[in-house]
């Protein structure tokens, strides 16, 4: 099962995930990004990178937050691939402190 982004993402869409992910299976929008199931090949590189704790093993996510597998699967299937680390959104650093990290 890969992982997934999940709502802790938004808003922020820090992109440091991006430079330690082997493979690339990040896609984005102009909120958060997703990561291709099909693409991601489970290594969890890109867990402790996230500042915001928005990457889970799919295995290992609240139930509550499983609609988001679903969501990674259409959302990557149809956005831009993202190769490179960017800037993240205007914000994102009040975001992170409202998250509590």
């Amino acid at each position: 099962m890969p992982h997934v982004v999940t709502d802790n993402c938004g808003r922020c869409r820090y992109t440091e995930c991006v430079d330690s992910c082997p493979v690339d299976c990040f896609h984005a929008d102009a909120e958060r990004l997703y990561i291709h199931p099909d693409v991601c090949i489970d290594c969890g590189a890109c867990i402790p990178a996230c500042p915001v704790r928005a990457i889970f093993d799919a295995f290992d996510m609240d139930p509550s937050q499983k609609e988001w597998v679903a969501i990674n699967a259409r959302q990557s299937s149809v956005l831009p691939l993202i190769t490179a680390r960017e800037a993240p959104l205007p914000g994102a650093d009040a975001r992170r402190a409202e998250l509590g990290y």
